[in-house]
């Protein structure tokens, strides 16, 4: 017999208008199943249903039935909310419901509309929550936690703000890593600040403490935590339970809390360690890594020793450069700023001082302030350093011409130096800002002040500035504008941001007002909402550089969040902004909100790339190399390849800036551009026809693929995964060098070393070795460029007339048949010594003027070389001394052999690599993979714990630290304004000490303002 299929539901809807309650159930029962197909004939009578619902006349069972009828229809029409509230009226006809295969989608659905307006509800009040609602996300969380769906439970529980299912989770697993799965999520989700305190608040008290024979690797997350808070109360207590038992902890702690922490928080936990007789030794060392001033020393020393700066590059970079030509001389300060930045190594300088002689104003600035970049962190020298081009301290104005520029410029480098640990800076500044009468030696002093007193919040500093900025001084009002907003980093003071804004509408300079604008974006650093006021008010602005501000506003107050609504507003000022200025800072700013996602950042750009207008695709480029530094993420590559054959200059030179950022620090192994990219800086900087700004930003990007030595990375992430403020300050400075170049020095506060430094319990570095288990080609150094082969002098050819070769030819043929032969012979060995006399057209006799040229050609000769040989096999792993280069995705491969006396107290690495087995790394895409990915954590200086401690340790001795006696060469850029014979004695330029040199060069000083 066969099964007719149903055509329509009207016969069972009649019955529906039966007075019979049974008849009435019956229908309610059928109409549920046939609903797929027939909803639409259904919902004609969804009146009738819905009066059916609210009967009370019929029994419970009905009455559900009908609800979840209803529910059912609702949803297939597209109305969700009334669908779902039905089906919480359904009761126990929906959880039947739920458990049926065919309503999958639709319960599915149902139920994810309850999450949301239960998260609605709980976000706006608790008073107004349906019990019914509350049943349905309770059965939910069970059975989250019942099939072991913890960060299900989790991410549902931090939207609806029950804290309690966190515990309740906490409780059943004791697995820290749920912990930091809800701290991240708060982090990286740009959640109100306030209820972000409240969670970290709550997470903090459920994270256990931390012990060194537990091997915790909760102190990453810990760090970032307190960071994040920045409460001193919070922070304090930690590291005091932590002494005496567990001080090399209390010292890890301090040294990760150091290196993300903000000045001001840092200073309240210092002048709140307690001072106890018993370990007073402990917290006084407390209290100086705190300071930031061991994290800065160890960092100097390590920069110092593995200094591999391939001064080949800096000298053929000169030697295609025009020394008179402002931008070129500035380009080649900056690149060979950037390639020694902290590596105290000013050899290039004293090698160049006829080159160094040719910067005239601004460019003499900038040559001046390069010398804070190179010696950055080396705050004991400073001042002995610097001291032949500080304005005298009298505080008049040189009679010398020209010299108010080397005094601005060594005033800015004064504050460079500090940066990071400057409060013994702030006051000397602050004098010579006040003592100050030129603009230029203002400026300076202004910017160096910033930079020193970065987030000091310093309220003396900050009027000191404002009356700069009242004498309506267009240069030192811009210096006091960006200064006055380092000062006051993040505080959202409301009366200091008024009182900026109200003068940016007052003034008549541009300058000014485009140093109040970032200044302001500066204040709002990391405040999110409590930002959105201001941004509402640049934003709306007539004055393109104001709004240009509220870019920068907006990018500062939510970076690192990747807010969607920030996003979003970007891109669209990014398509729809008059001022071209405006539009290519909101693409540039996408960077500083996703950074900590660089793998979204290509495919958000990548139309934008492509558009029509230059700014736009200017913006592009750095977005892409300010979020994906140092990953050398391919994406990002593919993308900024092509843009450095762009048709306008400026595209082609943000082009190269950006891929100098994105490969600093890979290898040929793990990233194949890498090669051509500085086979490309080579050609375009050797190319007098090149547009001079793609040959400055070749130049710059030659300073960052090489930055710090080889031995930095570009991060805006700390180690411990917090934003590194120092770092995105940096960068958003850096972006102004479109308008003024000397501010693009301050892209050396991103530079990260990159290394790890091991301490003992005393604080003092010991030898040891670790195991890096990966091939150590993947993250070798690049190899030194090699200088171009002298062409040897060849023999010319005689000229022969053709007359001549016509008579010779015929004594030939006459010679006979019987004689061919024998006279063959000898004219063989004639052409053999004939074609060695010729030019050869091989490359190598060519003479190679690429570098790169010339490694492949010496490559090739060395496997013809070793021909009939085998090739020796590359190990899998190497072993590495302490103040060993280990560069970010080097860390995951790192080990300490369980044999060896010395073990770290917290993992060196947060990352683990999949691609690993048995301790060793496959080659392939997993290197690629962990290359390209964002790393936050590990690394860095290391607490060790010492299995023997009853043996003699072997320590390092640090180069930076070693007493030195004699006279203080003066610098290589002088004003002639300092006495120099009145010099404090003690070391002043570090050498680099692999250099050839057997003895330091003399002292020496060049007159610039004698120039003809």
């Amino acid at each position: 017999m066969v099964v007719r299929h149903q055509s329509s539901a009207a016969g069972v809807l009649a019955l529906l208008a039966e007075p019979d309650s049974v008849f009435k159930q019956h229908a309610l029962k059928s109409l549920n199943t046939l609903v797929t197909e027939f909803w639409a004939e259904i919902s004609e009578d969804i009146a009738l249903i819905e009066s059916l619902y609210e009967n009370e006349e019929l029994p419970k069972e009905a009455r559900d039935a009908a609800a979840l009828l209803a529910s059912k229809v609702y949803y297939y029409l597209g109305e969700y909310d009334e669908a779902l509230s039905f089906a919480l009226g359904a009761g126990s006809a929906f959880e039947e419901e739920s458990r049926t295969r065919q309503s999958a989608e639709y319960v599915e659905t149902i139920v994810s509309k309850a999450i949301d307006r239960y998260i609605q509800a709980r976000s706006e009040s608790t008073d107004k929550l349906d019990s019914r609602l509350s049943i349905i996300i309770e059965s939910i969380f069970k059975r989250c936690i019942d099939e072991g769906e913890y960060k299900q439970a989790i991410g549902i529980a931090l939207e609806s703000r029950r804290l309690d299912i966190i515990s309740k989770v906490y409780e059943r697993t004791h697995d820290t890593a749920l912990l930091s799965y809800a701290m991240d999520a708060v982090l990286d989700t740009g959640v109100s600040l306030s209820y972000r305190d409240r969670v970290l608040n709550f997470l903090l008290s459920l994270f256990p403490r931390p012990s060194t024979g537990s091997k915790s690797s909760d102190i990453h997350p810990l760090t970032r935590l307190l960071v994040t808070l920045s409460d001193s109360s919070k922070a304090l207590p930690l590291l005091t339970s932590l002494v005496p038992k567990e001080a090399p902890l209390a010292y890890q702690f301090a040294f990760d809390l150091a290196e993300g922490g903000s000045l001001d928080f840092l200073e309240n936990i210092r002048s709140g360690l307690p001072e106890s007789p018993e370990e007073k030794e402990i917290f006084d060392n407390l209290g100086k890594i705190l300071s930031g001033q061991e994290s800065v020393k160890l960092y100097l020393e390590f920069l110092k020793r593995n200094n591999k700066v391939d001064l080949l590059i800096l000298k053929s970079t000169k030697a295609c450069q025009e020394g008179r030509s402002s931008i070129f001389h500035s380009a080649l300060t900056f690149s060979n700023a950037f390639m020694h930045a902290g590596t105290t190594s000013d050899v290039f300088l004293r090698e160049n001082l006829d080159w160094l002689g040719l910067a005239s104003n601004w460019a003499k600035f900038s040559a001046t302030a390069a010398l804070g970049v190179i010696h950055k962190g080396y705050y004991e020298q400073g001042m002995t350093i610097l001291g032949p081009y500080l304005p005298s301290q009298t505080g008049g104005e040189s009679t010398i011409p020209g010299a108010a520029y080397s005094e601005g410029g060594a005033l800015y480098a004064l504050g460079l130096i500090n940066a990071g640990c400057g409060r013994q800076m702030e006051g000397y500044l602050r004098d010579a800002l006040k003592a100050a009468q030129g603009e230029v030696v203002q400026h300076g002093a202004a910017l160096g002040l910033g930079i020193a007193g970065m987030g000091g919040k310093n309220s003396e500093a900050y009027d000191d500035l404002k009356q700069t900025l009242f004498t309506d001084s267009a240069i030192a009002g811009e210096g006091a504008g960006y200064a006055m907003g380092l000062v006051m980093l993040g505080s959202a003071d409301e009366q200091s941001a008024q009182e900026m804004l109200t003068y940016a509408r007052e003034t008549q300079h541009e300058k000014i007002i485009r140093g109040l604008a970032i200044g302001l974006a500066l204040i709002y650093y990391g405040r999110q909402e409590e930002a959105d006021g201001m941004v509402k008010t640049l934003l709306e602005e007539k004055d393109p550089i104001l709004r240009y501000g509220g870019v920068y506003t907006l990018a500062l107050a939510y970076a690192g969040t990747s807010n969607n609504n920030a996003v979003r507003k970007l891109l669209h000022i990014a398509v729809s902004d008059t001022s071209d200025d405006v539009r290519r800072a909101a693409v540039t700013s996408l960077a500083f909100l996703l950074f900590k996602n660089p793998s979204q950042v290509p495919r958000i750009v990548q139309l934008l790339s492509e558009s029509y207008n230059p700014h736009v695709r200017c913006g592009a480029t750095l977005a892409l190399g300010i979020a994906c530094a140092g990953t050398g993420l391919q994406d990002a590559v593919d993308i900024l390849e092509p843009m450095t054959k762009d048709s306008v200059d400026f595209v082609r030179q943000g082009a190269l800036i950006s891929l100098g950022m994105v490969l600093v620090e890979q290898s040929e192994a793990s990233s194949p551009s890498i090669s051509s990219t500085r086979a490309m800086y080579a050609k375009i900087i050797g190319d007098k026809h090149e547009d001079p700004m793609a040959r400055f930003g070749a130049a710059l990007g030659q300073g960052f693929i090489d930055a710090g030595g080889r031995n930095t990375t570009i991060s805006l992430q700390s180690r411990a995964g917090t934003k590194n403020t120092s770092a995105i300050v940096g960068m958003v400075l850096f972006c102004q060098f479109w308008y003024w170049f000397p501010l693009a020095h301050a892209a050396c506060l991103a530079f990260e070393p990159t290394g790890i430094i091991g301490l003992n319990g005393d604080l003092k570095p010991p030898k040891f070795t670790f195991v890096s288990n990966v091939k150590p080609s993947l993250f070798a150094y690049p190899a030194a460029t090699k200088p171009p082969k002298k062409e040897a002098p060849t023999k010319v050819a005689a000229a022969v007339l053709s007359t001549t070769a016509k008579v010779k030819a015929r004594e030939k043929r006459k010679a006979g048949q019987e004689r061919a032969d024998s006279e063959l012979e000898p004219k063989k060995e004639m052409d053999v010594e004939m074609k060695s006399d010729e030019p050869s057209t091989s490359a190598a006799g060519q003479g190679d003027i690429s570098p790169i040229a010339g490694s492949l050609s010496d490559l090739a000769d060395g496997a013809q070389d070793g021909k009939g040989k085998a090739k020796k096999a590359e190990p899998a792993s190497e072993e590495l001394s302490n103040f060993s280069r280990v560069t970010p995705a080097q860390l995951a491969y790192i080990s300490f052999p369980s044999e060896g006396r010395y073990q770290p107290v917290r993992p060196v690495s947060t990352k683990s690599t999949s691609s690993i087995k048995g301790g060793k790394a496959k080659s392939g895409s997993g290197i690629s993979d962990l290359t390209s990915e964002r790393y936050a954590g590990g690394g860095g200086i290391l607490i060790l714990i010492d299995r023997h401690p009853d043996e003699p340790e072997e320590f390092i001795e640090l180069e930076t630290q070693l007493p030195q006696s004699g006279p203080a060469p003066a610098e290589s850029v002088s004003n002639g304004n300092a006495n120099v014979a009145s010099e404090p004695s003690g070391p002043h330029i570090a050498l680099d000490e692999s250099a050839p040199e057997a003895e330091p060069p003399e002292s020496f000083e060049y007159p610039f303002d004698n120039d003809a």
